[in-house]
């Protein structure tokens, strides 16, 4: 077996802890950019394929990672409920081009909780798939503010006024809430596309950068390859359960200093699949 000397394992510790660490590989995570931009139609064979995703995320897969808290990524038992496993599990999809930054998920959900009584910012008592964007990164801890986004979108097939929700922050104020302006982005829901379950859902969005990111902070400028985002996704599943259940992902909540990183990079080619 081979041995490495001291300074060369302080050396290696020393490049993971300024990289970063997350789920088994570096940090930031590449997110690619499209030559071609997607039509919004709820399909994702468009452009899936030339997108980060980093295979399914569900609550057995959140349980290993080094921002696992079980008070809050949890699911929910009411009883007749089906395995853990088929609760909830997702694939999520990112990409970029000059104008949008691409958003998508291939959801598998028993059940589809969308009707709760709740006010319209409160997407987190509905089942949603948020994408916590803070643009550009900055080096200092706070729960939320200037540079923060979260772009909401609730599995509603209705497509209610709140589906598209944006909170972010601002040079003056936090948490300011407020839906996704139309001129802003656009959303699609495909709902039981598979035929295997009413609570399943495709989800794909795309979200305008100038009107959102650079509103929320005067620092942002469009991106180039190399450039830092925060990311942090949150899915709500509370199956009827008030609050409910999330799953969080690359991220420990409003604290933006937990986030994962990823960094635009050009464009990627899908995996090729040889013959035999």
């Amino acid at each position: 077996m081979k041995r490495y000397g001291p300074l060369l394992v302080l050396a290696a510790l020393a490049c993971v802890a300024q990289t970063g660490w997350n789920g088994g590989y570096p940090l930031p995570l590449p997110v690619p950019r499209l030559v071609k931009p997607p039509v919004i139609d709820g399909d994702l064979t468009d452009w899936k394929y030339y997108a980060f995703s980093d295979g399914v995320w569900d609550i057995f897969r959140v349980m290993h990672s080094p921002w696992y808290d079980p008070r809050v990524n949890r699911l929910t038992d009411h009883g007749n409920e089906p395995p853990t496993e088929d609760d909830l599990n997702s694939r999520y999809y990112m990409a970029w081009d000059d104008k949008y930054l691409y958003f998508g998920a291939e959801v598998h959900d028993n059940v589809n909780d969308v009707m709760q009584d709740r006010p319209p910012d409160q997407w987190y008592y509905r089942d949603a798939v948020c994408w916590f964007i803070e643009a550009p990164l900055h080096a200092q801890s706070r729960k939320f503010g200037q540079g923060d986004n979260a772009f909401c979108f609730v599995a509603d097939a209705r497509k209610p006024p709140y589906g598209a929700w944006w909170r972010h922050g601002s040079p003056e104020k936090t948490y300011i809430e407020e839906a996704l302006p139309k001129t802003s982005g656009d959303y699609a829901l495909r709902m039981d596309p598979w035929k295997t379950g009413k609570g399943d859902f495709i989800l794909e969005a795309r979200v305008e950068m100038a009107s959102t990111l650079g509103k929320s902070d005067p620092d942002w400028r469009p991106p180039k390859i190399g450039d830092e985002y925060g990311l942090e996704i949150v899915h709500t599943d509370p199956d009827g359960a008030g609050y409910g259940a999330h799953l969080l992902i690359y991220g420990r909540g409003d604290d933006d200093a937990t986030w994962g990183r990823v960094k635009p990079v050009g464009p990627i080619q899908p995996v090729e699949r040889k013959k035999n």
